[in-house]
């Protein structure tokens, strides 16, 4: 497997400075933010595509996912949503995930990961959610398998799709090869699944990966790497057991302050247990 590090971040850095920080800690890739102050897509144009690209050529990197989950552009992370009620505001979210596709195609990436849903509207069942997403997802769908970019659903905790089997549940409703899973280890574990149990049950649907490390007591907190209660090692494995040779990118987005050393530290981990 090859290691990237997310610059989710590096909020404080350009784009290309975090690229050279993750290039010198020994990183295969980065995974790109697909929102400000990096590459929101109405904001990015093709100059700005070619200068991430010949940066990484000249840094032997390569691109391990693309973030189009964070959306703070507009207004925060998970609004708008795919399950708004409101279907104006439930659009923006829509319209901004074909404008990341066209990105990551222009980058020559494969996939672009996205927020499974979003917040349950209160009031809203879960039901309605899912079909809510479904039809979303369906309005970006034709564009993702013209382009040749999939689409990586990412459960979450507290959103519509937390679990192994709310996502199986989904994929049920989509009937398109475009879209798959962005396996994240802590979220899973945050709502109590052991992720290297789960690795087989979604691996044929999983293309990238996510890891941090989460608290003993399972809340939803990206902690560095050793520093939580997660069997990392095991997860690892188990991933390595499928032949996986794809990416596991480590998202560490909560410390923008330390962005540097946390991703220092994150792989002064990985070379300690063996996995570079």
């Amino acid at each position: 497997m090859n290691l990237g590090f997310s610059a989710n971040a590096f909020r404080e850095y350009g784009v290309l400075d975090a690229i050279d920080v993750l290039a010198d800690a020994g990183y295969d890739g980065v995974e790109l933010l697909f929102d400000q102050p990096h590459l929101y897509p109405p904001d990015t144009d093709e100059n700005d595509a070619r200068a991430v690209l010949d940066h990484l050529d000249s840094r032997n990197m390569e691109i391990s996912n693309c973030n189009a989950f964070m959306l703070t552009a507009i207004e925060g992370f998970h609004h708008p949503s795919y399950i708004e009620e409101d279907a104006e505001y439930r659009q923006k979210r829509i319209d901004y995930t074909r404008g990341a596709l066209e990105l990551a195609d222009e980058l020559d990436a494969d996939y672009i990961s996205v927020e499974p849903g979003g917040p349950v509207p209160e009031g809203r069942s879960h039901r309605w959610g899912m079909e809510t997403f479904s039809q979303s997802l369906r309005e970006v769908v034709p564009t993702a398998e013209r382009l040749g970019v999939d689409l990586l659903v990412e459960p979450e905790p507290d959103l519509l799709i937390e679990t192994t089997d709310q996502f199986l549940d989904f994929m049920d409703r989509i009937d398109s090869d475009a879209v798959g899973c962005n396996f994240d280890a802590g979220h899973l574990f945050c709502v109590g699944e052991d992720p290297a149990e789960q690795v087989e049950t979604l691996a044929e649907y999983t293309e990238h990966y996510h890891l941090e490390d989460i608290p003993a007591d399972h809340s939803h907190e990206h902690t560095q790497l050793g520093e939580g209660a997660m069997d990392i090692d095991g997860f690892l494995q188990a991933v390595e057991d499928t032949d996986y040779d794809g990416f596991v990118t480590v998202e560490l987005y909560p410390y923008e302050e330390t962005a540097a050393d946390t991703a220092r530290g994150a792989m002064a981990y990985l070379e300690e247990h063996g996995w570079t």
